[in-house]
């Protein structure tokens, strides 16, 4: 095994748990929120900090300018002259390459797939799921969801906030099939179904 995997998630798709079967599986790493904390580490910056920054655009003008400098970094002749949000992508970023340059992992979340364009034994998932299936998977994770409506704007808002994030920071377009090795609807073979896909997937991945 060595295979690298990278997953992109609708909110309530079920991306994370499938993302942790398929690292349980073949016994490698796991990182989603587990990221973060060691991209603090590694960086510097406060966990709590890159957490408000986590898969959320640049939107805060007023924030970085009061921050640095600068409002955005692309004129900047230095990383001091960055945004705040900037500088937390390029920690995650450097973070994401190291896990990668220790051997074969499941990554969720956080340009993954784009922060590793260059490595060869990449495989780039996504996963989408029926409006039905997330509303209810929402419901059932988040006791404080309390009605559809409540769930249906969550997922608005998530799936809002990532694919800013990602179209922001990627070449690419967050969602779209054409960005990925594999789009699967976890609907169609649920958790279990879409697990086994992916790793019978990525075992004709290593046989090729």
């Amino acid at each position: 095994m060595n295979t690298i995997i990278t997953i992109g998630r609708q909110f309530g798709s079920g991306g994370r748990e499938i993302g942790m079967k398929v690292a349980e599986h073949f016994g490698i790493k796991f990182y989603d929120k587990e990221l973060l904390t060691r991209a603090a580490s590694e960086s510097g910056f406060a966990k709590e900090m890159i957490q408000d920054h986590d898969e959320r655009p640049t939107t805060s003008f007023l924030y970085n300018l009061v921050m640095d400098t600068y409002s955005f970094g692309y004129n900047s002749s230095s990383f001091v002259d960055m945004p705040i949000s900037h500088k937390i992508f390029l920690a995650q970023f450097d973070t994401i390459k190291k896990i990668a340059d220790e051997g074969p992992c499941v990554i969720v979340g956080r340009c993954a797939d784009y922060a590793l364009a260059d490595y060869k034994n990449v495989l780039n998932i996504f996963i989408h799921a029926d409006e039905d299936d997330k509303i209810q998977r929402v419901m059932d994770r988040y006791p404080d969801v309390t009605t559809k409506d409540k769930a249906l704007e969550m997922l608005i808002k998530k799936d809002k906030q990532r694919q800013s994030y990602y179209n922001y920071y990627s070449s690419k377009k967050w969602g779209r099939s054409d960005t990925y090795d594999l789009t699967i609807n976890s609907s169609v073979l649920g958790i279990d179904g879409t697990v086994k896909l992916i790793t019978q997937f990525v075992a004709d991945f290593e046989t090729k």
